[in-house]
């Protein structure tokens, strides 16, 4: 429970999602202030405890997955199943400001989860729903992953490998984070109207327009007639000047001089004027020379180390990303120089870091994090705050509709 004054200090939200897209929209609320209640199902709580020990996800003795979603939040364990359990639920409806949920619709509707049944309870509700493929249409109750609805179906997996190779597997949750972006946005809209008419609303997103929107520059070109290259070939691209270089240090060099106007300044970098005045490279005939234009600049990058190319093409203005690895990635000074990655401390005095989401106010600082929370921890405190009494919260957890909290630290 975070406290203090912040931009969503006194915004109550119940967690109800699961995995990363949903919790992470409300982790964004949690980091400017909002008390957010999670509720995740007894004996196992949310599964997404236990990603970061499933391959290939990097081993570490830090549970640092479920901390990244999760800090800042309040734990409940509840058995929506049970009959014992809506009168809790209810009451969490009705102290909130906000509710995520992410079950397909058939589990909504099972679980007594719709729109429909909670926002009687709240006329102020803002209830945020997402899904994999949308909640209309014959795959609504289709489970959605990030890798599946965002990635597969958007096509974006087809086209961030080269010709000839199989797709690879992306970062986890590249697109369950961009979704939660997408989600907190929708919920801070619904919170403008509310401030405006006093009404709460339901929002909605779902991973696979998070995938056509991601992927919507070529997308629209095709609903537009557009004519598509084939898949990208490094060696034989459409343009040689938007494509990847190894340099002798087996390091990669993401070269980005691809507009008409970069070509004279490009070439005076890297010392090679006479391309100029090669008539296969003047102006549009780099497109159709492109492949002759790599056979030039592979082994011209392949002849020096990473730090020499750095070093040209800097001075030279020349527009480059480098690719970097993992290692550098951690140590990156941008990263703690913008608040990127902060500092999280841990039970027992552990010192660690987390990445802050991605959202920035001037002059309104983010809560410090606080670690994620042990499953159901406070969950009688939470019910004590709903008017539970000691007797009524003894007999829920008999009969095992809230989870006691079982120390495991």
């Amino acid at each position: 429970m975070t406290a203090g004054n912040h931009i969503f200090s006194g915004l109550k939200v119940l967690d109800l999602a699961s995995y990363i897209a949903g919790p992470a929209a409300a982790t964004i609320l949690a980091d400017f202030g909002a008390d957010v209640i999670k509720v995740e199902p007894p004996g196992t709580g949310d599964v997404y405890r236990y990603f970061s020990a499933m391959p290939p996800n990097p081993t570490s003795d830090v549970n640092y997955a479920w901390q990244l979603t999760n800090r800042n939040k309040r734990s409940i364990a509840i058995d929506l199943k049970s009959a014992d359990a809506k009168e809790v639920l209810h009451r969490l409806v009705r102290w909130a400001d906000v509710v995520v949920v992410n079950f397909p619709p058939r589990v909504k509707s099972s679980l007594g989860c719709t729109y429909e049944a909670l926002a009687p309870l709240n006329e102020k509700l803002i209830y945020a729903d997402i899904t994999g493929y949308g909640s209309e249409g014959p795959e609504a109750d289709t489970p959605g992953f990030d890798v599946t609805a965002y990635w597969a179906r958007s096509g974006l997996m087809e086209v961030t490998h080269d010709a000839g190779s199989p797709p690879t597997l992306p970062i986890p949750g590249i697109g369950d984070h961009a979704t939660a972006t997408t989600l907190y946005a929708a919920i801070v809209t619904a919170l403008y109207v509310r401030a405006t008419t006093g009404k709460g609303s339901h929002v909605s997103t779902s991973l696979i327009a998070n995938g056509i929107w991601a992927a919507a520059a070529w997308v629209e070109g095709g609903l537009n007639g557009g004519h598509f290259f084939p898949q990208h070939d490094r060696k034989s691209p459409p343009n040689a000047l938007l494509n990847p270089y190894q340099t002798l240090d087996k390091r990669w060099i993401l070269l980005v001089a691809a507009q008409r106007k970069d070509w004279p300044g490009f070439c005076k970098a890297i010392g090679k004027s006479e391309l100029l005045d090669d008539p296969r490279f003047i102006d549009d005939k780099r497109t159709a020379n492109a492949a002759q234009l790599v056979e030039i600049l592979d082994p011209m990058f392949a002849s020096q180390p990473l730090a020499y190319w750095k070093q040209v093409l800097d001075a030279g203005r020349v527009i480059f990303g480098v690719v970097q690895i993992a290692t550098e990635i951690i140590n990156d000074p941008q990263l703690s120089a913008n608040g990127i990655v902060v500092p999280l401390e841990l039970s027992g005095g552990i010192q660690t870091r987390t990445v802050s989401s991605p959202i920035q106010v001037l002059g309104s600082p983010k809560v410090k994090p606080e670690a994620a929370p042990q499953l159901g921890e406070h969950g009688a405190q939470i019910l004590k705050e709903l008017g539970f009494d000691d007797a009524e919260i003894a007999r829920l957890n008999d009969v095992g509709a809230v989870a006691r909290f079982k120390d495991a630290s």
